[in-house]
């Protein structure tokens, strides 16, 4: 939103508010509301001001703040003239007195007026400044705040106005005005600028409490005052030094001011700002301000000199700690600050000192309370007794008062015995975390007191001025030396500057800025050195922070530095004194000379034992602090070389040398106790030693003639085997073995060992030191000059020294440190031309060797001599990795070098062989490993690890390599791999070996070289196989896995005699070897029982290796089978060998190799696929010798089997026992052989061979050995999975096989009922103790049979039309299988675990009834094809299943819900409905034996039984329930007669679990024997004819048992089951209709001979005797049978049973509605239709009656 916009929302917000009180306010703020759309056209409108103006004159507080917003926009949008700004400015000053809104609003406004209106000058802009500081003194601490910032904002305007206004100087417009300096005089100033000076004036005179003269204001607070005046000078310093009158003001008014302010009585507001304003003036206007300047300096200098008595901080003459402080924070100021001040003060003659008192001032200060600042032990060294002692620890001349009552406090405190004493005191020292302030004393401006400040502030602040000081000469000095004496042009043929001269200022151009200051700095140093170092000195000495330490470090290396580099002698000199004074204390080196080494070497129990305040004793020496004075002392020495005199380099020798020797002394007592005299190496001993008048004298040989050179090098020679000599003789050395452990021998290359030796020896030896730093500084000359000259001198004495015995260790170290060096040098130097490089590198190779391979046997194998061959074998690593890649000759040296390090096995497992029978494969003992040597020496095994370090950068540039030198290589390689070392002897077994093998492939490509490559591969492989058996695991499998991997990659190029040689020199000998080791102990009993234990026995870990050789054997084999092996000549021997080894590792080795044997075998097997027409023979030959070895192993898994059966299996069988991955491994092969076999033949096994397939298979399927079996409820183990599979690929169409597979199948249905069993698990505390079958696991084969079951049916609806199954037993065979789930029924196993698979037996039924529904037609199609005999035995069976479905014991169903026991026996419904519908009516094909169908109805008889016994033994019983025992002899004879009713019980009777169910069978009984369809009709009436006896002997006995009960309750009501089973009984004998003659063939001696057709009836017979031949052949025929029943029943006086029913509203006449094709309602249907009516017992036996009456006439 614009400022017009905003106007407008003001102006209109005006016009709201004052539109009741102030009308005229209103009627002015519409009036300017109407003209402000020409505000910006015409921008000084009085009518957008008057409604302004008069808001403001209101009292209401709304109303004026409103108005106060109008007239800011109107600022802003410049809409005001300049001639209102005055009642502007007198409007403010009216409303200033309301709220605080319209207070801050009145500031907003002025801020905006005056930076919008840059005209406003002189006494306009005094009373707008005035209305700031009357509200900067209110008491509203917002207004007051809001004030000050306001008015610190319009004075920086005032000065940028006049800023702008010098920019414009030329300007003639510009009006200029008088103003009256400080001194009287005049100037003519312009506007802005006179703004300025009397605003600044005005400040300054406030400041002082002088009455203003521009600004009507009588008090202003000082330090408000002194905060503007601050912010002027810190923004506007150089507008200040322009103007003369400006400096004036400083001149006259402020210098007075602050001085006054000073001088006075201290306030901390008032100082603190009057301090910060001395800092400005320092720091912008010294030069302009000298004489100020330099009382404000020596001021400071005096207020850092008073000691103050906080105590008496208000006495007049004393000066609080925090004016100390104050100046001693603005003292830090910047290098040029001082420069400048001894330029104009020190320098001047005369002239005030201002310098030099600064810096004695610090000197004091940093001195005056030591016991504040403590003293630091660490400076006097470690090892010494402090007891006694007096002198000053302080390192200089300087300062000794203060320092020797440091020494005395540190005295008292340091009665030591560890010999490292920490700070003096918890609270003492000096360190920027105690003793620093959060925030500086300078920078608290909101402090009304002093805050708290720590008591070593002020001495801290001190130590960081002394450092700033002294950092300042070195950073300005420093670059201009650099760039004068070191960067500097050269002329040609000058050498490079590394040790500059002193800089002479003289011969500098005198008139050039840099000469200047240098000249001062020079002067400074040379007059305030001595105050310096004695501050220096002193500080050093104090207990500091390490931090504190390190910069005061630092500033005395920049001193002297400085003093060297300007050519000051003196300065520096007396500093490196001091230095080397800390550096290396006194008392150190006098303790060292009475220092006596404890008789015996300390151990790690020592500090255990001296507890509380004992320690151990420690040597004399060095602290961390005295190491860092020293190493600063090194380091500027070195800087300073060029300009150190001799006398200093002398001194400085032998400062280095003192070190030396008190650093050695340290170094030998670390608190290592296993470290000893020789734990510092020398390659630190000879840096130490290096200082630069010796690399002077070094150098200076450089220079030199060869034939000087030469007697130079042979007089250091000399003189080392003199002082060596004079070592040797000294003492005799004797080094213990166990002192091996590595210790550091340089900071970046090896380590030596540590090996104790008496103080009086030397550490190294110093000819051989300067020998080796002649050799590398003139190694050109052992290159590339004659070896006369200088290489044969300087090798052989090094070679000399270190094969000396009776030498100190430390030296023979130091010989082979220097001969390494020389050899590590010369070949990375080496040029590639010429013949040169060949000699030079033999020459390097041969003093090498000398030094790694001992000279003979003898040598004894000392810690020292094998720290000298280790150092060798590291030198000839760093030659291998520098210069490996030019080395034209000495591959041969390399190798024996390397292979020097090997110790060879005592006996080799593998060696190169010829034929199988050349490889040694006699047992040795078990517990003899084979012998690595030096297996438990440490020193060897470094030796072979650095070694092989090397042999592996060889291998990196193997490419290089002749076939001599490959084949060295190859063998070298090979001793290594035979190594105690694993992981040694595991990366050459795998990686190095295999870079070999693919680098001598790689040159195989060359055809002329071809035959001798694949000669070296061969040999590599049988190096390879000599690794494959030994005695570690892992190595074992990295060269096997080596071994083969080469194989895989190159066979395809690969010569077919070659290949022979890999097939019977590598593969076989290989397995033959292991086989030795893996059968060793297969026979153990016992052995392997604990698979925990099994697992980490060498054992398994040999069977894990021929695993893995076995899987690479098959790899490599069905890789290269067809297209390599096959067309060896001897494929068919190898073939049989390789099918042998999988057999024997089968029947030979432990279970745990089977798998993987046949694994091997299987792949193999798979790939004779690939063969061409021309293999096929040799293919035909192969698979045949798979089968027979497959048939053998099938014989061990059947005997297996059977020896289940045998109670003489013990421990040894069970480990021998086949596991299930074996026997899936099995059946692979099996079927892999299958395939082959018809890929080939294009036809089936015969069957005889299938019948031994499927015995093998069925003997897999069923082993009971086995300990891994895989849960198999809800899934198919793996086993199973493979025998199924094995089974579906067998070609059905072949006779005979469908019946084959079919029995197996039905077999295999079976087992879970009948051969599931407990796995046996062995104990392993006992093995003849089986584990509780609890905790067993079991095989059930559960999933095998829900497999399987519904299988039988697809085989069997593909092969129904065939008649063998039928002819041969088949059928009979899976009706047998089907029955027994379905006899179990409950009693089944649960079919899953998890899942909610259907149960077995369901599943079992509904194939069963697939099967029979459809075999019963097919039987009847084939008719006679089918003996009689099969047609009984098959009826027979289908009647057993219905037999164990019907009565199946159903007492489980009781718990089950309602609606589970209701769904359960609607499925039994369906086997009642597949009797009704689908074998009824074949059931009485006229070959199906009488008594099978009378045997089927005494089944549905006992099926119908509602009471699960008689209620009473001398009851009528049903006819015998033994369904199984019936012939047609055991038919009884019925008739008619009179029922007994003198037998009655009153027992209720134990009611079945499925009543229902008993009904249906009970209707499926009324319905075979009823005329109820023309279908099927002669042979429903046999069935009828057989079956009608038993059902009316199930009905009579209902009736009768009711009746005579009845008579026995009389009105004790029946249970309802009895009342429905007699109402049931009745009903369906008055619906019942016969076949006419049925009842008559029935009672005869041949029923089936009479159903169809019976004889006329005979008119010969008596009366009675016709009647009932008649009778017999009438429809109703039963209900004469029940007359005398139904007679009881209708006339029973008391109440009989009743139902509602639903009727039939046909009429039962009508019996061609009754003879359809299809039943109207089938058994278990429910009934439609009809009348429902009431009917009971007497009614119904009435009814019957009355159709008897009919059927006789009478009716």
């Amino acid at each position: 939103m614009s400022s017009l916009a905003f106007l407008v929302t003001e102006l209109q917000s005006l016009a709201s508010e004052s539109r009741r009180k102030h009308p005229e306010i209103r009627e002015a703020a519409e009036k300017s509301l109407a003209t402000a759309s020409l505000a910006s056209d015409s921008a000084q409108s009085d009518d957008l001001l008057r409604p302004v103006f008069m808001g403001c004159a209101t009292k209401n507080a709304k109303v004026v703040a409103i108005s106060l917003g109008s007239l800011q926009r109107l600022i802003a949008l410049k809409a005001v003239p300049q001639s209102v700004v005055p009642l502007i400015v007198s409007t403010m000053n009216d409303a200033m007195s309301q709220g605080v809104d319209i207070q801050l609003r009145i500031l907003q406004t002025l801020v905006s007026l005056i930076t919008n209106f840059p005209s406003i000058h002189e006494e306009l802009l005094g009373e707008a400044l005035l209305l700031c500081f009357k509200l900067q003194d209110s008491r509203i601490a917002v207004v007051s705040s809001t004030a000050a910032a306001t008015l610190r904002q319009l004075v920086m305007f005032i000065f940028e106005k006049m800023v702008n206004e010098d920019r414009q100087e030329n300007d003639d417009t510009l009006e200029l005005s008088e103003a009256t300096l400080p001194d009287g005089s005049t100037k003519a100033l312009g506007p802005c600028a006179k703004d300025a000076f009397s605003v600044f004036e005005d400040l300054c005179l406030l400041a002082n409490s002088e009455r203003p003269n521009f600004l009507k204001l009588d008090y202003l607070h000082k330090t408000f005052a002194l905060e503007l005046i601050e912010s002027v000078l810190t923004n506007y310093h150089e507008l200040f030094r322009k103007h003369a009158e400006l400096l004036m003001l400083l001149q006259h008014h402020l210098c007075p001011l602050i001085l006054k302010s000073l001088s006075d009585r201290h306030v901390f507001p008032l100082t603190l700002r009057c301090t910060r304003v001395v800092f400005l003036i320092l720091k912008q206007f010294s030069f302009e301000l000298e004489t100020e300047a330099e009382v404000f300096l020596m001021l400071l200098i005096r207020m850092i000199s008073e000691d103050s008595d906080t105590s008496n901080s208000d006495h007049s003459g004393s000066r609080p700690i925090w004016t100390r402080v104050l100046a001693m924070e603005i003292m830090r100021g910047d290098a040029e600050l001082v420069r400048n001040i001894w330029d104009r003060y020190d320098a001047q003659q005369p002239g005030s000192k201002v310098f030099s008192s600064m810096i004695v001032a610090l000197k004091r200060l940093v001195t005056e309370k030591p016991a504040l600042l403590g003293v630091s032990a660490q400076m006097m060294g470690v090892g010494i007794s402090h007891t006694g002692d007096s002198a000053a620890p302080s390192g200089s001349n300087y300062g000794l008062d203060v320092g020797g009552v440091a020494g005395m406090v540190a005295t008292a405190a340091s009665a030591t015995v560890s010999g490292v004493v920490g700070i003096i005191g918890s609270g003492i020292g000096l360190s920027v975390q105690n003793s620093a302030m959060k925030l500086q004393c300078i920078d608290q401006l909101d402090k009304a007191d002093s805050p708290p400040i720590p008591e070593a502030y002020i001495y801290l602040l001190a130590v960081q001025c002394i450092v700033s000081l002294c950092e300042g000469f070195a950073s300005f000095t420093g670059p201009l030396y650099t760039s004068i004496m070191v960067q500097r042009p050269r002329a040609a043929g000058e050498p490079v500057i590394r040790a500059p001269a002193a800089l002479d200022l003289s011969t500098l151009p005198q008139d050039d800025h840099a000469t200047e200051h240098l000249i001062i700095v020079r002067s400074m140093v040379e007059n305030g050195w001595p105050a310096l170092l004695a501050a220096l000195s002193f500080i050093i000495s104090t207990n500091l922070s390490d931090e504190l330490f390190i910069d005061v470090l630092s500033s005395y290396q920049a001193l002297t530095n400085v003093a060297g580099m300007l050519a000051l002698s003196t300065p520096r000199d007396a500093l490196f004194n001091s230095l080397s004074k800390f550096a290396i204390p006194s008392r150190v080196v006098s303790s060292l000379e009475s220092y006596v080494e404890p008789p015996t070497p300390r151990t790690s129990t020592s500090f255990t034992d001296n507890l509380g305040l004992t320690a151990p004793i420690q040597a004399p020496g060095l602290s961390e602090r005295n190491l860092a004075c020293l190493k600063v002392l090194v380091s500027s020495a070195l800087f300073l070389a060029g300009s150190l005199g001799e006398k200093l380099n002398a001194d400085y020798v032998l400062n280095v040398k003192a070190s030396q020797a008190s650093t050695n002394r340290r170094m030998s007592t670390p608190m290592t106790p296993s470290r000893s005299v020789s734990a510092m190496s020398s390659a630190e001993q000879g840096k130490v030693a290096r200082h630069p008048l010796l690399m002077d004298i070094d150098s200076e040989s450089v220079l030199a003639a060869d034939s000087a050179f030469q007697d130079f090098v042979t007089a250091l020679c000399k003189l080392s085997s003199e002082m060596v000599g004079m070592q040797s003789d000294g003492s005799t050395l004797t080094e213990s073995e166990d002192s091996l452990s590595p210790v550091p021998v340089s900071p970046h290359r090896r380590r030596v060992s540590g090996i104790h030796l008496p103080r009086t020896l030397r550490q190294g030896d110093f000819g051989v030191e300067r020998l080796g730093s002649v050799a590398m500084l003139n190694f050109h000359r052992l290159i590339y000059r004659a070896p006369e000259v200088a290489w044969n001198t300087t090798t052989n004495h090094l070679l000399w020294v270190m094969g000396l015995s009776s030498a100190p260790q430390s030296i023979r170290v130091q010989a082979a440190r220097v001969l390494d060096e020389i050899l590590t040098v010369v070949p990375r130097n080496l040029s590639s031309t010429g013949d040169l490089q060949a000699k030079v590198q033999r020459r390097v190779l041969d003093v090498l060797s000398k030094q790694i391979v001992p000279a003979s046997s003898d040598v004894p194998a000392t810690s020292t001599n094998i720290e000298l061959r280790r150092m060798g074998l590291e030198t000839l690593h760093q030659i291998l990795q520098a210069s490996g890649h030019t080395f034209i000759v000495g591959w041969g040296s390399i190798f024996e070098m390397l292979g020097s390090i090997c110790k060879p096995a005592a006996l080799s497992r593998s060696q190169s062989v010829d034929s199988i029978s050349t490889l040694s494969l006699q047992e040795t003992p078990r517990l003899k490993p084979l012998p690595l040597g030096y297996v438990s020496d440490r020193g060897y095994t470094a030796l072979v690890k650095i070694a092989f370090q090397s042999l592996k950068l060889v291998c990196d540039s193997v490419s290089v390599l002749s076939p001599e030198d490959l084949r060295l290589c190859i063998k070298t390689l090979g001793q290594f791999g035979r190594q105690a070392d694993t992981n040694i002897a595991l990366t050459a077994a795998e990686s190095l070996l295999w870079s070999v093998s693919d680098s001598i492939q790689a040159k195989r490509k060359d055809a002329e070289m071809e035959p001798e490559y694949s000669a070296l591969w061969m040999c590599l492989l049988l190096e390879v196989l000599g690794l494959c058996t030994d005695t570690r695991h892992d190595v074992r499998v990295g060269a096997i896995q080596t071994l083969f991997r080469a194989m895989q990659l190159y066979g395809a190029t690969l010569t077919l005699d070659t290949w022979n040689d890999c097939i019977w020199k590598i593969t076989f000998p290989l397995l033959d070897t292991i086989s030795i080791e893996t059968r060793r102990s297969a026979f153990e009993p016992g052995a392997l029982l604990n698979s925990g234990l099994a697992a980490q026995s060498p054992e398994h870990a040999w069977d894990e290796s021929k695993s893995l050789a076995l899987q690479s054997i098959g790899s490599i084999i069905s890789d290269f089978l067809v297209v390599k092996i096959m067309h060896l000549e001897s494929f068919s021997k190898a073939w049989s060998v390789f099918v042998t080894h999988i057999h024997d590792t089968v029947s030979l080795d432990r279970r745990n190799l089977s798998p993987p044997a046949l694994l091997c075998l299987g792949k193999v097997v798979k790939a004779l696929s690939g063969a061409d027409a021309s293999l096929q023979a040799k293919v035909s030959e192969a698979w045949e010798c798979v089968w027979i070895t497959c048939s053998d192993i099938g014989s061990m898994v059947l005997q297996g089997e059977r020896s289940q059966l045998s109670p003489s299996t013990n421990t040894t069988q069970h480990h021998r026992a086949f596991t299930q991955e074996s026997l899936v491994a099995l059946v692979d092969v099996i079927r892999s052989t299958r395939s082959i076999s018809l890929t080939q033949t294009k036809k089936e096994w015969p069957l005889q061979r299938l019948n031994r397939l499927m015995e093998i298979l069925k003997g897999v399927l069923t082993y009971p050995d086995s300990t891994d079996y895989r849960p198999d409820v809800d899934g198919l183990s793996p086993v199973q999975v493979v025998v199924l599979d094995a089974i579906a690929d067998i070609n059905l169409t072949g006779s005979g096989i469908p019946s084959l597979i079919l029995r197996d199948l039905s077999e295999f249905s079976t087992l879970p009922f009948l051969a599931a069993f407990h796995v046996p698990i062995l104990s392993p505390v006992s093995p003849a103790t089986p584990i509780a079958a609890s905790s067993q696991k079991q095989v059930t084969y559960i999933a095998l049979s829900k497999k399987v079951m519904p299988l039988i049916v697809e085989l069997y609806m593909r092969f129904k039309d065939e008649l063998e199954i039928y002819e041969d037993g088949t059928l009979e065979a899976i009706f047998s299988a089907y029955s027994i789930p379905i006899k179990l029924k409950y009693e089944c196993p649960a079919p899953s675990k998890f899942g909610k698979d259907p149960p077995l037996w369901k599943t079992a039924t509904t194939s069963f009834l697939r099967i029979v529904t459809d075999s019963v037609r097919r039987m009847a199609t084939f008719g006679d094809r089918i003996s009689d005999t099969r047609i009984e035995g098959i009826w027979r069976q289908i009647i057993e299943v219905f037999r164990g479905g019907i009565l199946a014991d159903c007492t489980a169903i009781e718990s089950f819900s309602l609606e589970d026991q209701e769904a359960e026996e609607n499925f039994d419904l369906s086997l009642i409905s597949s009797l009704e519908i689908d074998l009824v009516p074949h059931l009485g094909d006229t070959r199906v034996p009488d008594h099978l169908i009378a045997q089927f109805a005494k089944i549905l008889h006992k099926g119908s039984q509602l009471y699960k016994s008689s209620m009473d033994p001398s009851r009528p019983d049903s006819p015998s329930t033994d369904t199984a025992n019936v012939s047609d002899d055991s038919r009884d004879s019925h008739d008619f007669e009179k029922v007994d009713l003198d037998i009655g019980t009153t027992a209720p009777g134990v009611l079945v679990s499925r009543e229902r169910f008993s009904f249906w069978c009970f209707d499926l009984l009324f319905l075979i024997c009823s005329n109820v369809t023309n279908d099927q009709e002669s042979s429903r009436k046999r069935v009828a004819a057989l079956c009608l006896p038993t059902l009316l002997d199930r009905c009579k006995t209902t009736m009768v048992s009711y009746i005579a009960d009845e008579a026995l309750r009389g009105n004790m009501p029946f249970p309802r089951t009895r009342e429905d089973e007699l109402l049931y009984v009745l009903r369906k004998v008055l619906d019942l209709q016969l076949w006419s003659g049925t009842l008559w063939a029935a009672l005869s001696e041949s029923p089936s001979k009479f159903s169809d057709s019976q004889p006329a009836v005979d008119a010969s017979l008596s009366p009675s005797a016709l009647i009932a031949d008649v009778v017999k052949r009438s429809p109703v025929a039963h209900i004469f049978y029940f007359y005398s029943v139904l007679c009881e029943i209708a006339s029973i006086p008391r109440k009989t049973p009743s139902t509602w029913v639903i009727t039939n509203s046909s009429p039962p006449e009508i019996n061609q509605e009754r003879r359809g094709n299809i039943p109207r309602h089938h058994i278990g249907a429910l009934e439609e239709g009809g009348d429902v009516m009431e009917v009971d017992a007497r009614t119904l036996a009435r009814k019957a009656l009355q159709i008897l009456g009919k059927e006789m006439g009478t009716i």
